[in-house]
Parts: structure tokens; C-alpha cells; sequence
């Protein structure tokens, strides 16, 4: 299952800091998920402190 940044993003980091494949990287306005790169763990849905992070 995919997950995706929404706009309730507010670019605090935390995903990327946890997210143990490094698939998540700042964009212009949020943090974007390099979908080749992602395991789908979830990891960053589980952290994420606004619940920006959604599964699609």
C-alpha cells in the first residue's frame, strides 16, 4: 500500500528522520516520498505528529 504527504504537512522531519529506507526528502512546501524507494513499513504514517501521512 502506498502512503502520501497530504497538505496537512507542516515540514517538521520527523518522517524522514524515521523512515529507515530514507525515502522521504524535503520538498518546496512538504516533505515528498520517493515511492522506489519506500518499503511501505508505515513507519512514517506512526510518527508523523500532524497525521499528514495517508495510505492510498
Amino acid at each position: 500500500m502506498a502512503y502520501k504527504i497530504t497538505d496537512e504537512c507542516v515540514a517538521c522531519g520527523t518522517c524522514a528522520e524515521e523512515c529507515p529506507s530514507d525515502a522521504i526528502s524535503e520538498g518546496d512546501d512538504l516533505y515528498v516520498i520517493d515511492m522506489d524507494a519506500c518499503t511501505e513499513c508505515g513507519t512514517c504514517k506512526e510518527v508523523c505528529p500532524t497525521e499528514a501521512i495517508i495510505e492510498e
